[in-house]
């Protein structure tokens, strides 16, 4: 058994600082008027920081003469008194913030740096990021630059991405985008929950490169061949985290098309094809929309926010023929109210009727156990319930079916083209679309739901490959609310 008794040893070493007799080495920190010379020990120095080490080596190698002369260096990019909070650190191991101002923690940072003390780095940094968070985004400016002049200030560099990225507007206020070095710009654009519209930063990289080459006028009908290359050579590491296919055919055509010179050929002709042939298929490789302003928009443990923000575009009828409307920037004017969710509240059809009927404008979400397929429909009217079949009848309702999560490419969408026959409703069915386009229901009553499976007749579309019955992994069925109610 060991114990320590690092309080006193602190306190002893801290008295080893304030002694003036045994000092081998006197260090000048600051500049004019502001100018002190503190006495050290060489031995604990170069213990304590690399940085040191390798400063007070170089400078016994360049002494000339071996005569006892103290070692003396100079910082004169240190002031006194953060120099002092430096040296208590070395030799105490404590670091004492108390009132200080969040800039005078700051410079404590870099000095810190400075010396390669990367323990006392990574709790400042920490330290500011907790207690002076608001500060910081004040003078982020202040915080960027200092942030970035080291490699070991990566805390402090993420929060400031981090920054950049949720609240962009706020920062750009009282900061240069323009000023931003290649490095970070590539790690903010490149950010799926970058808080900005694409043409937003299409528009802000535009700028940011003009500013690289000052010789070139802003507008684009001036410029050479030569002026192109030299744009793209700046451009050859951003262009490809541009996600183009978001922006809409007004945005692609006023502030994209004038820049093509810049695009590879495949790339602008692909774009082109997209806004201008409904048939034409997506490749693999385009970028999903960023994820803007997605806070309380759904909670789904079966969906995620592409998808609600595609069944929005369908319940809008917007872009329903293109085969790329999930590459557009997200699309969400609706929250989705959580009513039922099968895992939580049970897989039976009084469930469903207790928590869903008598409540407009309704969206189905179904997983399908074993394949991973989701399946669903929009219902504009009411669930209701009945001991006999019973009908709903609209034109506006669809059903839909994704491979997975992820796979948007080959979603169907099918609208009813029997709008008698868009609903069913009954006390031992769940949500049911069309003459058994979707049909769930029990064949006893108190059971969960034992009859699953697709079929087309009322629908335009077959949404499943099967007629076979399926069992269902869980489900869900949200209210679609609009934002501004």
């Amino acid at each position: 058994m060991s114990k320590q008794f690092f309080s006193k040893l602190s306190q002893n070493y801290i008295e080893v600082l304030e002694d003036n007799e045994y000092y081998d080495i006197t260090i000048e920190v600051g500049e004019d008027p502001n100018v002190k010379i503190f006495r050290a020990h060489m031995i604990v120095l170069c213990y304590r920081s690399p940085f040191l080490r390798r400063t007070l080596a170089s400078n016994k190698k360049n002494k000339k003469n071996n005569d006892g002369t103290l070692v003396h260096i100079k910082f004169p990019n240190i002031s006194p008194e953060i120099f002092q909070i430096i040296l208590k650190y070395i030799y105490g191991g404590i670091i004492t913030l108390n009132e200080k101002e969040p800039l005078e923690i700051l410079r404590v940072l870099v000095a810190a740096d400075q010396l390669y003390l990367q323990e006392i780095v990574d709790y400042l940094q920490e330290y500011l990021i907790n207690n002076d968070y608001e500060w910081m985004e004040q003078h982020f400016g202040l915080v960027y630059q200092t942030s970035f002049q080291s490699n070991s200030l990566l805390e402090l560099q993420n929060f400031c991405t981090n920054c950049m990225a949720k609240s962009p507007q706020k920062i750009f206020e009282s900061f240069d985008f323009t000023s931003l070095s290649e490095k970070t710009l590539i790690s903010l654009i490149k950010r799926d929950d970058l808080q900005m519209k694409e043409i937003e930063i299409w528009e802000q990289v535009l700028k940011w490169s003009l500013v690289k080459n000052p010789t070139l006028l802003p507008d684009p009908t001036t410029w050479s061949d030569d002026d192109f290359k030299m744009m793209e050579n700046t451009l050859q590491h951003c262009l490809p985290l541009i996600r183009f296919f978001s922006l809409s055919s007004e945005d692609f055509f006023h502030k994209v098309r004038p820049y093509k010179k810049l695009l590879r050929n495949q790339l602008y002709e692909e774009l082109l094809k997209s806004y201008l042939d409904s048939n034409s298929v997506p490749n693999d490789n385009i970028s999903l929309p960023r994820y803007r302003n997605i806070n309380g928009i759904i909670d789904s443990k079966i969906v995620n926010i592409n998808i609600a923000s595609l069944i929005s575009r369908w319940i809008d009828k917007i872009d329903i023929e293109s085969k790329f409307a999930y590459t557009r920037e997200l699309y969400l004017p609706y929250k989705f109210k959580l009513l039922l969710r099968g895992s939580r509240d049970g897989f039976t059809p009084e469930k469903f009727h207790e928590t869903c009927d008598n409540i407009l404008s309704t969206v189905t979400f179904i997983k399908i156990k074993e394949t991973e397929e989701i399946i669903g429909g929009y219902n504009p009217l009411k669930w209701d319930t009945s001991d006999e079949d019973k009908w709903g009848e609209t034109k506006d309702s669809f059903i839909f079916s994704f491979k997975n999560e992820d796979n948007f490419k080959e979603s169907i969408l099918s609208r009813v083209i029997d709008a008698s026959h868009a609903l069913f409703y009954h006390n031992r069915f769940g949500p049911t679309f069309g003459d058994d386009d979707i049909d769930i229901f029990v064949c006893e009553d108190d059971k969960e739901y034992d009859h699953c499976s697709c079929t087309q007749l009322s629908y335009e579309k077959r949404i499943r490959d099967t007629d076979d019955n399926f069992s269902i992994e869980d489900y869900e069925v949200f209210q679609i609310i609009t934002k501004n109610d």
